[in-house]
């Protein structure tokens, strides 16, 4: 009898552990550091790192890769091992749950696809998209050059759940991000608290349900190489004169053509220039941020 965790101990985790092993090891950790994260020995993290693993087929180490590096960030971000451990089942879990792993583990359990996807029915809790949120945003104010970057109007940063039906479904930061004498400071996320940003993701659900988080960052000519320097896909619209609404939907409306790293408000009457920085999750805004820094 295939169960879907012998599936996963067999066919996903020595992939898993070994990509990040790799990432973390290029990231200047230690070898003993990575095999404390990853619960084995470092005679094993060795075997990964001379790249003796099983690959799966390519759909699932694509995403599988995706994973790794996003567990890879958090680990360095300061996650603990116990963090490694949620978010990896999470992600593993919604993979089953979008039906995407259903096709593999049927072929390797000799099972339907029905029959596995009548196992996996849940979504992440909003206390764990505040828990990621609040991570990526400490990670985010302990950069120096982040203050810098705030526009006059702040900055806000938002992550929303799968699928959101309004604001509420979004959690961003009260009364946004604010820069005194230097210093980025914030209040911990919470589900609500924005409006504008909010309204994005909300909008965005329904064009690239697989983007849900977003941050505001200022604009100019320095932004504006840095962006090229950073090799974003960059969409551009101008907001000045619009209401609130119809501004939301324009910039949303950017994605109808596919996926952007940034998308430029040029602005116009009223309206500050600002850069939207987007992403799947929070983690991966602050990787795309400090792309950005790296290039000014």
């Amino acid at each position: 009898m295939r169960t879907p965790s012998l599936y996963v101990a067999e066919e996903l985790m020595p992939f898993i552990r070994a990509k990040i092993a790799e990432n973390l090891y290029k990231s200047g950790m230690k070898q003993a550091q990575i095999a404390g994260y990853l619960g084995i020995t470092q005679a094993m993290v060795s075997k990964y790192l001379a790249g003796k693993y099983k690959v799966p087929p390519k759909e699932v180490a694509d995403e599988l890769e995706k994973l790794a590096s996003e567990v890879s960030k958090l680990i360095l971000f300061g996650g603990t091992k116990e963090d490694a451990i949620v978010l990896t089942s999470r992600r593993l879990f919604e993979l089953f749950q979008s039906g995407f792993l259903c096709r593999f583990y049927s072929e390797y359990a000799g099972i339907s696809e029905k029959a596995c996807r009548s196992l996996f029915s849940a979504q992440p809790t909003r206390g764990e998209i505040l828990e990621r949120l609040n991570l990526a945003l400490n990670e985010l104010l302990r950069n120096e050059a982040f203050p810098s970057l705030i526009p006059e109007v702040r900055s806000n940063f938002a992550y929303s759940l799968p699928n959101p039906g309004g604001s509420e479904d979004v959690a961003a930061i009260p009364g946004r991000i604010t820069a005194v004498k230097g210093k980025a400071f914030a209040l911990p996320p919470e589900f609500g608290a924005s409006s504008f940003t909010a309204g994005i993701l909300v909008e965005l659900g329904k064009v690239r349900p697989e983007v849900r988080s977003v941050l505001n960052i200022r604009y100019g000519s320095d932004i504006e190489l840095a962006l090229e320097r950073a090799g974003f896909n960059v969409a551009r619209v101008k907001t000045g004169g619009l209401g609130e609404d119809e501004a939301v939907k324009i910039i949303a409306d950017a994605f109808r053509d596919g996926t952007h790293d940034a998308v430029v408000d040029e602005g116009g009457f009223g309206v500050e220039p600002v850069v939207y920085l987007f992403g799947r999750d929070p983690f991966e805004v602050v990787e795309k941020l400090k792309r950005l820094v790296n290039g000014l």
